[in-house]
């Protein structure tokens, strides 16, 4: 990756950011921020284009000073990621943030059953996002809701799948590739995948590998973004 200036940050630069397991997408651009400020000893407009759970890792786009206002533009675009469900339980999160609460029997799951599941999710479809995210509701985030054990009815929005493969089965895990819309949640297509095959489920892997044309493969390490700093 190129090196970049004070000026050509302001004016506006995208990048592509290599998320860490771990890392909330606001640590990176804290991180970021923090960076230039040190280099250069001003502040400017940081901002990602489209969060990543804490336990994800994967590509995440970065935009500083004009730039930012096409955040919404990047935000739109198709998102590709690669994962795992692991079957025969559920969690509160439909992740790894929160332990196991309830444990089924997926003997009676096969090969045929997995791959005929994947098919239902495909095209448009509504989904109910997890009780554990940064959504709003009445001004508070769902996830504070949900610590607080407070019952919330969170409606309903449409997505839509574009792909789901299936990767590798070595059950319980099933290892998946899956693109979709804005505003998807993974987590909840582990939780509803595992209740198509009446087995329970939750995601326990996932990185994103690509945003539109942009891909995992080209984004820098957090840790690389001072180096390129001139």
């Amino acid at each position: 990756m190129k090196l970049h200036n004070i000026d050509q940050l302001k004016n506006g630069a995208v990048f592509l950011i290599n998320k860490k397991v771990n890392w909330t997408s606001f640590d990176v651009v804290k991180k970021m921020r923090s960076c230039i400020n040190q280099k250069y000893s001003e502040k400017i407009k940081v901002g990602h284009a489209g969060t990543l759970d804490p336990l994800a890792e994967g590509l995440l786009i970065v935009c500083t000073g004009k730039k930012t206002k096409e955040i919404s533009e990047f935000q739109n675009l198709k998102k590709k990621y690669q994962g795992e469900i692991t079957i025969g339980a559920t969690t509160p999160s439909f992740d790894l943030e929160t332990s196991v609460n309830r444990r089924f029997d997926f003997s009676h799951v096969n090969e045929n059953d997995i791959l005929t599941a994947t098919e239902k999710f495909l095209g448009k479809t509504w989904q109910t996002p997890p009780i554990y995210s940064a959504l709003k509701q009445n001004g508070e985030r769902l996830y504070n809701l949900a610590r607080k054990n407070k019952l919330v009815k969170i409606a309903k929005r449409e997505i839509c799948i574009y792909e789901f493969n299936i990767e590798e089965m070595q059950l319980p895990k099933i290892k998946f590739e899956i693109v979709c819309s804005k505003g998807t949640y993974i987590r909840s297509i582990a939780n509803d995948f595992g209740n198509e095959l009446n087995s329970g489920g939750y995601l326990s892997k996932l990185k994103r590998i690509g945003i539109g044309n942009f891909c995992l493969k080209d984004a820098i390490d957090i840790d690389s973004f001072s180096s390129i700093l001139n």
